[in-house]
């Protein structure tokens, strides 16, 4: 017989239907828990690509640092032989055949160079590429933990930009050394067993001290020396700089300050010399520019004294005639010399500065022109 409604919704019945919710529940909680590893583990997973990525940064420093340092031994090297090089004319036994020798020798250090500077590049390229696949599995890790904590990220989990690694070098540094380069390999060229020693001697060791010091600058802008090293260096430059000036000066080469910085008005002037001495115009002092020098600050010093001299004659002659010098007539200048121009600047009524200045000259012109002329003494009147 059929049941009735009241009949089918027995309390037994009703006692099963909190078992279904339950079912649901758990099966809601087991997603939500398998949704939370799966998100834990992402955040795992870039974590562990962070690490990883950092790890490969750190080794693409150490890379670098050492071609860095293999660069500036390789360099320190060819600096060397450069040197060497640039002096074979300094030996009188040396030809014009020693050119070829040398440059033979120098084949070798500069490959070595150039193989340095190019693992200093390619040491740049793998950092990098290391530092944007740093950035990149850092931005992976930023999203894997918004995504796990259910909220979004702050910002949009994009690549930053990054600087790129490369050489510290300036441009200009590397033009003026690949220029110097070219300009020593056409003097060398330039150079046959029919070139005059002389004239080989002036190009040749022109074109080499041009390289050496290209190269030189090159060896600190690519960070070479140490701290204490550069700020030696940065003085001895000043001070062989401000030496220089006052020679080019006294030669009457330099116009500028005397300020011990290496300026375009100071490569003028050297250019200037090197006109003047029939040498190679490069702007830069070499050792035929520097023995240039020396003669000309040697002419222009001799023909000072020779000056100094005259006019340390003529002061003794006038003090002698007005009673005032009893020393030797020798064109000497000396302290006592001095001591008695004052005591006759005093005596003709102008400030004892013991130098014949203006003054000096205006005062004893007016003396020998107020002074009577002699005369015949009048015979007495018969």
């Amino acid at each position: 017989m059929p049941r009735t409604r009241a009949e089918r919704s027995t309390p037994s019945t009703r006692l099963r239907r909190p078992w279904g919710f339950a079912a649901l529940i758990a099966a809601v909680a087991i997603f939500a828990a398998a949704c939370t590893g799966a998100s834990a583990g992402g955040v795992e997973a870039a974590q562990a690509r962070v690490t990883e990525a950092q790890q490969a940064v750190d080794q693409a420093q150490a890379a670098l640092d050492k071609a860095n340092t293999e660069f500036c031994a390789q360099s320190k090297g060819y600096i060397t032989a450069i040197d060497r090089y640039g002096k074979i004319f300094g030996d009188t036994a040396a030809t014009v055949g020693d050119v070829k020798t040398m440059g033979a020798d120098l084949a070798q250090p500069r490959e070595g160079t150039s193989s340095a500077a190019q693992a200093v590049l390619d040491a740049h390229d793998a950092l990098n590429k290391a530092n944007q696949e740093l950035a990149e599995a850092q931005a992976a890790l930023v999203a894997a933990q918004a995504s796990a904590s259910g909220k979004p990220a702050k910002t949009p989990a994009s690549t930053p930009s990054l600087t790129p690694s490369s050489p510290e070098v300036p441009t200009a540094t590397v033009d003026r050394v690949k220029k110097a380069e070219a300009d020593l390999q056409a003097a060398s060229e330039g150079i046959t067993d029919q070139t005059p020693v002389t004239q080989a001697a002036e190009t040749f060791t022109s074109a080499a001290f041009a390289l050496e010091v290209s190269w030189l600058n090159l060896f600190a802008d690519a960070g070479c020396l140490t701290d204490e090293q550069s700020k030696e260096a940065t003085a001895a430059v000043r001070d062989y700089t401000t030496a220089l000036q006052k020679d080019l000066k006294t030669a009457g080469f330099y116009k500028g300050d005397v300020d011990g910085v290496y300026g375009p008005d100071t490569v003028k002037a050297v250019e200037e010399l090197q006109k003047d001495a029939g040498l190679p115009v490069t702007g830069l002092v070499d050792r035929a520019t520097s023995a240039a020098l020396d003669q000309a600050v040697a002419d222009k010093t001799g023909s000072a004294a020779a000056q100094d001299a005259i006019e340390a004659t003529a002061v003794q002659t006038t003090l002698k005639l007005a009673g005032y010098w009893t020393g030797p007539i020798d064109g000497q200048w000396t302290p006592e010399l001095t001591a008695a121009l004052k005591e006759f600047q005093k005596a003709l009524g102008v400030k004892p500065t013991g130098v014949v200045d203006a003054a000096t000259l205006g005062a004893l012109e007016k003396k020998l022109a107020g002074q009577p002329s002699a005369s015949p003494s009048p015979s007495p009147s018969s």
